[in-house]
């Protein structure tokens, strides 16, 4: 059964009218294959390179780079992992070659246990990873989401995300957000740690979805 370790939570933070402090969640997936989600900006190669040795994993180990999608807070150090295959948004690819993955309409699995799902609503072209893991000794499901949930707070408050996303996207993204929170035990956020879901929190999303 595969690991889930959250290298870096991620954060947000209004600082002004003009300015927000963030940075994406990090998480790498050991098992059958070495997943890492989500590779921070490019400010953060030292902190990811330290992160992954602490962990025995080296760049040249990962097969696969996800990014839930292509802000650069999500996407900065993809060029340490020169032998993966990415998966950025839609778009799957190794060097120069793309790859004809139809993944708005297909699961696209990974390996036994690791899956990526299309999951549009902050961008058009979100993704999210799920993961069959081991938690507290029971099997759960652990879905790393990008900014389909920005932080555990945006469920009781949902401006936190329609303010960051397209709006043009929030009807699909409540539907998303409802989809996802239904098959996860454990939501990896795009700006916030890791949290548990609850009923409660399921019947929150689920009442917030736009017909």
């Amino acid at each position: 059964m595969c690991e889930v370790k959250v290298l870096f939570n991620g954060y947000s933070e209004q600082m002004d009218d003009r300015i927000m402090c963030a940075n994406c969640s990090c998480t790498l997936i050991k098992g059958p294959k070495l997943i890492i989600v989500d590779t921070m900006t490019a400010w953060d190669q030292k902190k990811i390179l330290e992160a992954l040795s602490r962990e025995n994993v080296t760049p040249a180990e990962i097969d696969y780079v996800v990014c839930t999608h292509s802000h650069p807070d999500h996407i900065g150090n993809n060029n340490l992992f020169t032998n993966a295959e990415h998966i950025v948004g839609h778009s799957v690819q190794h060097g120069d070659l793309f790859y004809e993955e139809n993944l708005k309409n297909e699961e696209y699995i990974l390996c036994d246990g690791v899956k990526v799902l299309a999951t549009p609503g902050h961008t058009s072209e979100d993704i999210t990873v799920l993961v069959q893991t081991n938690i507290n000794g029971q099997s759960s499901c652990v879905a790393i989401t990008g900014d389909l949930f920005e932080k555990e707070e945006d469920i009781v408050n949902p401006l936190i995300w329609k303010s960051l996303g397209q709006k043009e996207l929030q009807k699909v993204q409540s539907y998303m957000r409802s989809r996802i929170i239904n098959l996860a035990d454990f939501i990896i956020p795009g700006h916030g740690p890791m949290f548990s879901v609850t009923d409660k929190m399921r019947q929150i999303v689920d009442s917030q979805v736009i017909e």
